[in-house]
């Protein structure tokens, strides 16, 4: 562990695996769900809004411009799916399983082992409207990977205020 790594504030845990992003270009545990956007299959110009709640497992998927998805009609589609895959990939199986709060028993972890848990309590589906909030934190990722390298701070980028006062 570097230096940095030692005293920074804010722990730095590198992903459990490397991952592909073609299907699943981002997943994140946040806002008391497993949440991302998921590419369509069929459709280049076309990406789902997928995400999983914690502890009641209820679950979404809506295309970019707020269309349902055709699959998730009682059991979690196939988008659903991938975002599983690609969690566990990104965080390990223990740690998703741990923030959605998934009593696996004695199963070992992994993606199937959570969606099988996960089913079996019988969700219901998810219609909170978090997907456009999901979509929104998507696209503002993607516009830093358009800025040019740089070694200059970023004004949306400074969470803490300076370390002296200012007059």
């Amino acid at each position: 562990m570097s230096a940095w790594e030692r005293s920074s504030t804010a722990r730095v845990i590198a992903p459990a695996r490397p991952r592909k992003l073609a299907k699943v270009p981002f997943v994140e545990l946040a806002d008391g769900r497993m949440q991302g956007v998921v590419s369509s299959g069929s459709d280049i110009g076309r990406v789902y809004v997928s995400s999983i709640a914690a502890s009641t497992y209820a679950y979404g998927c809506s295309t970019n411009n707020n269309r349902p998805c055709g699959g998730a009609r009682g059991w979690y589609c196939n988008h659903i799916r991938a975002l599983i895959g690609e969690a566990v990939l990104q965080y390990g199986a223990e740690r998703v399983a741990r923030y959605l709060k998934v009593d696996l028993a004695d199963a070992e972890p992994s993606g199937d082992s959570l969606i099988d848990a996960m089913f079996a309590t019988r969700p219901g589906a998810d219609h909170s409207g978090a997907a456009a909030t999901v979509f929104s934190r998507f696209l503002r990722h993607l516009a830093y990977l358009e800025l040019a390298p740089t070694t200059a701070p970023l004004p949306e980028m400074q969470w803490f205020p300076p370390t002296r006062a200012v007059a």
